[in-house]
């Protein structure tokens, strides 16, 4: 089993591993080792306690850029 640290908004370290959202799939929590806090809700990333909103953001737009390039490339060939 997975250590974490304690949640930095209520001190509990009853967490549990994110297995899927609507921002990351399935790829996107486990990349940024994201748990939520069974005491209080808030989600964070397990290893360090700190937020992961920008590197949430950062990883939409990725997806967003490379999703677009691929429909760039697939309707110029057409």
């Amino acid at each position: 089993m997975e250590e974490y640290v304690p949640c930095p908004e209520c001190g509990s370290t009853d967490v549990k591993k994110v297995s899927w959202t609507i921002w990351g799939g399935a790829f996107g929590p486990r990349m940024m080792n994201h748990v939520k806090c069974k005491t209080c809700g808030k989600t964070y990333n397990g290893k360090t306690g700190q937020s992961n909103t920008s590197r949430i953001i950062v990883y939409n737009v990725v997806i967003i850029v490379v999703a677009a390039l691929i429909v760039y490339m697939v309707l110029s060939v057409l």
